[in-house]
């Protein structure tokens, strides 16, 4: 994103790791936090899965690597687990071009 919509909100995001073996509990990389912007809104989207699902959170960043799949928490969180920090499942990743200064892609994660 350019410099002219900077980013206002801190996020954290917790990489999903897949599932345990013995047990198929889903599991999950360390808590990172990075900055973003956001929306709460209503739309009517399908995932990488073919899934037709409803946007709770609309997120806009510039952090390359999320995943459906990932949990993700609007503020910072320190908790190991994100279920227990209350995070939402990432649905779909939307990448865009920085069309003004041509220096980071940006993202729209879908949750």
């Amino acid at each position: 994103m350019s410099s002219a919509a900077a980013w206002s909100y801190t996020a954290t995001l917790w990489p999903f790791l897949g599932n345990d073996d013995w047990t198929h509990v889903e599991q999950f990389g360390p808590p990172v936090q990075f900055l973003c912007d956001y929306s709460a809104k209503a739309e009517r989207r399908t995932d990488g899965k073919d899934v037709e699902f409803v946007t709770q959170q609309l997120i806009y960043t510039e952090r390359a690597g999320i995943k459906q799949q990932d949990r993700f928490l609007i503020g910072a969180s320190a908790l190991a687990n994100p279920i227990a920090a209350g995070a939402l499942e990432v649905r779909s990743v939307n990448r865009y071009a920085d069309t003004l200064e041509r220096l980071a892609e940006d993202y729209e994660i879908a949750t």
